[in-house]
């Protein structure tokens, strides 16, 4: 008989074990308080990201956390960065996932010569120089948000199909998909309704982490002035901060602290998954 995508975990009993874990809770908290800002943040902005003021204001009750180097508010400028940090972090990874489920599921339910030269794609991609070829790509084809995230998602995929991969290996021969492919069951739907859900929890806690690693690598291109200029990240805001760190401290501090908490936040919510759905800790 089938087992469910949670390792026979009910969602109550999932949320409960989540619940448990006191640092996969803040979390949470942290990640939904962004991500609330990124869906509301026109509406609760002070100013538009682009509006200019008198430059390198400190932070007072007109300008909660300052001005730049040329007048834009920060705080406005964290709140619309949240927007653009997380489209490309959540988009990157749906497209590294796309990808890396579709060459996981075909290389371990297929094996064979179609598994090893999957494999070989994979592991070649695994080697690759991720960010400077995500230099180099958008160095090329120029520095827009869409680039940014087709590139990211482009060089992350390998973990997830190999992933799936493992999963798809230690599934394909249990008891409830022979009992399905004895009762004509095709490939893909062995794949997509038999396999698929029980391999999938590896991956839901993957893609968690990934995205915390794509809002770094696109932070980081930015940082270097290839990011989009015509969107605001918390990246742009420290790349156009690195001449003004003296001068003007909270320039950096308030949009790194938003970028740090996101990834920690990010990181926890994946721990925090890892430990609810693996069953191997649900076991102690």
């Amino acid at each position: 008989m089938r087992t469910s995508a949670q390792g026979g975990l009910t969602p109550r009993e999932f949320a409960a074990r989540y619940m448990k874990n006191g640092a996969a809770i803040f979390g949470l908290v942290a990640v939904s308080f962004f991500c609330l800002v990124a869906l509301v943040g026109p509406a609760v902005a002070p100013y538009g990201p682009f509006d200019l003021f008198e430059a390198f204001v400190r932070p007072s009750g007109a300008h909660l956390l300052g001005t730049d180097n040329i007048g834009r508010d920060v705080l406005s400028g964290v709140i619309y960065g949240a927007r653009a940090s997380l489209l490309v972090g959540f988009l990157a990874v749906l497209t590294s996932t796309a990808i890396g489920m579709t060459v996981g599921a075909i290389s371990g339910f297929y094996g064979g010569r179609i598994d090893d030269l999957l494999m070989r794609v994979t592991e070649m991609f695994q080697v690759l120089p991720r960010f400077f070829l995500a230099i180099l790509f958008v160095v090329f084809f120029g520095p827009s948000i869409w680039n940014i995230i087709l590139v990211i998602g482009i060089l992350t995929w390998p973990e997830t199909a190999r992933l799936l991969r493992a999963e798809f290996l230690a599934l394909q021969r249990r008891e409830f998909v022979e009992a399905a492919r004895a009762m004509g069951v095709g490939d893909l739907g062995l794949i997509i309704r038999e396999i698929m859900p029980n391999a999938i929890s590896p991956v839901i806690v993957s893609a968690s982490l990934q995205v915390a690693g794509a809002i770094l690598l696109e932070s980081g291109l930015s940082f270097l002035g290839l990011g989009d200029p015509s969107v605001i990240s918390w990246g742009f805001m420290l790349h156009n901060s690195q001449e003004y760190f003296h001068q003007a401290w909270w320039m950096a501090t308030f949009p790194g602290g938003a970028l740090f908490i996101a990834a920690l936040g990010l990181n926890l919510v994946g721990d925090g998954l890892n430990d609810a759905l693996n069953p191997r800790l649900r076991a102690r």
